[in-house]
């Protein structure tokens, strides 16, 4: 039994199975949806495309579009620079699967974004995504503090390299949001979820952690607090 002086790996593994994370299941959710004929596009791969890699030999072709330069070569990848806010070089009607994490509260022109996703997708095409709900409590203070701050403070929290951390929007972050672009967009809401994670910005420290931990177990339990939840997961469909 786990208690709050228990380190955050221990807490991290009785709270939250590795299987229960969001990233995995967005992954299942994209291995299950593709054949090997499918067209498959990731949205912000990354530098060097790690989860676009995860899926060599399951699809048809593997393209990744990214707003950074990569720091990869790979023929079995086709990688693109460019903002999917805008009318990208990728082709109409060609995808079957897109998908993208941790990508849409960064996007600055949302129904821009839905738009050329639904120019790009094919019939009954899927665009399969996770992005933070804009009322969990970490959310809610990276809104209340200015960008320029961010990259110092994730680095603190998390570790993570200041040039991958991206000024943040959340111009696609509550139901109603989502709902409302993928009208204006040609696209059908199939799937929606509120998921949630062991507390990552209190990773720090270990106390603050447990009590973050008993948080997320609390909201949980009563739907209506679902919201609140680190994460939204959202299946949308090309009409």
């Amino acid at each position: 039994m786990v208690s709050i002086f228990s380190s955050v790996q221990e807490q991290i593994n009785f709270f939250f199975p590795p299987r229960t994370h969001p990233y995995r299941r967005l992954e299942r959710e994209v291995e299950q949806a593709i054949t090997h004929e499918s067209n498959v596009l990731e949205i912000g791969c990354g530098r060097t495309a790690p989860d676009l890699v995860k899926l060599k030999g399951k699809a048809n072709s593997l393209t990744g579009i990214e707003v950074v330069d990569f720091r990869v070569s790979d023929d079995e990848l086709n990688l693109v620079k460019g903002n999917i806010c805008s009318n990208t070089s990728l082709e109409s009607n060609y995808f079957d699967v897109a998908y993208s994490k941790s990508v849409m509260e960064h996007v600055e022109r949302p129904l821009d974004a839905f738009k050329e996703i639904s120019r790009i997708l094919k019939k009954n095409g899927k665009y399969i995504f996770l992005t933070p709900s804009i009322y969990d409590y970490g959310s809610i203070v990276a809104w209340a503090i200015p960008n320029k701050f961010h990259p110092a403070i994730v680095k603190y929290v998390e570790g993570r390299n200041p040039e991958d951390v991206f000024p943040t929007c959340f111009g696609s972050n509550s139901k109603k949001t989502i709902y409302k672009l993928a009208a204006e967009s040609g696209l059908n809401v199939a799937y929606f979820q509120y998921l949630g994670q062991y507390p990552a910005y209190l990773i720090f420290n270990r106390v603050l952690f447990y009590l973050g931990c008993k948080y997320q177990k609390l909201i949980e339990k009563f739907k209506f607090l679902h919201p609140h939840q680190g994460w939204i997961f959202c299946v949308v469909e090309k009409l």
